[in-house]
């Protein structure tokens, strides 16, 4: 009874249907996707394989992106009222859950799927998802609770939002999950992580940092430091 109200009052009867239908769609293609490649590499003979042509593996991201490119179009261009809006939402949370399971390959420009930066796909399904249960639920429930409330008050709510968003951002380039996923719900816990956890060995954050920050310091180092003599 409890869940048919919430369905009822908070997603159909506030027009959230389309969005929770695209987030719904994108985590059940992820998870759809993710096994469907767990079984190709563990060569299960009932599954099909991957896709190929003429001998080159066509990475289904691929298909993410023409499928997020088709149904964004449509959605942005036509404005179809429903249910061709729920259709396109639909559509266009496959082409997330498709695209997004291969987030490192585009981040990296190698296929890294079965490799330790493979991991970074996971996170970025992992924030997405996260931040857009929130945005369904939880950041319209901080701005409705404070509609009736002082300026101050809808800034600070809005303002913290922000913040764990960023701050999940951060984590995740630095190598922490969970940490970043902590940090959308509570700022604060967000602050904590920066400060106390170090970025893992295989972080985005420590790879930037070792290329291109840490040869600009030591080179700046060694032009401050005095001659000798």
């Amino acid at each position: 009874m409890f869940i048919a109200n919430v369905w009822q009052d908070d997603i159909v009867g506030d027009g959230k249907l389309a969005e929770f239908l695209l987030l719904a769609s994108f985590l059940l293609s992820w998870g759809f996707i993710r096994t469907s490649a767990h079984m190709i590499k563990a060569q299960v003979t009932w599954w099909p394989g991957n896709v190929s042509v003429k001998g080159t593996h066509v990475h289904h991201m691929v298909f993410g992106i023409l499928a997020v490119l088709f149904f964004g179009y449509i959605g942005l261009a036509f404005a179809p009222g429903s249910p061709w809006r729920e259709i396109c939402a639909v559509g266009f949370g496959i082409g997330m859950g498709l695209t997004l399971d291969e987030f490192a390959l585009w981040l990296e420009l190698r296929d890294v799927y079965w490799l330790p930066d493979g991991r970074k796909s996971i996170d970025a399904v992992i924030v997405t998802g996260v931040a857009g249960l929130l945005l369904l639920l939880g950041a319209r429930i901080w701005i409705d609770a404070a509609d009736d409330t002082a300026g101050l008050v809808k800034f600070v709510v809005g303002g913290s939002f922000v913040a764990g968003f960023v701050l999940a951002v951060v984590n995740a380039l630095r190598g922490h999950r969970l940490a970043a996923v902590v940090s959308l719900i509570v700022p604060i816990a967000g602050v904590a992580a920066w400060i106390l956890l170090r970025p893992t060995h295989h972080s985005i954050w420590e790879r930037v940092w070792k290329r291109h920050v840490a040869p600009h310091t030591a080179r700046l180092r060694r032009r401050e430091a005095p001659t000798p003599g």
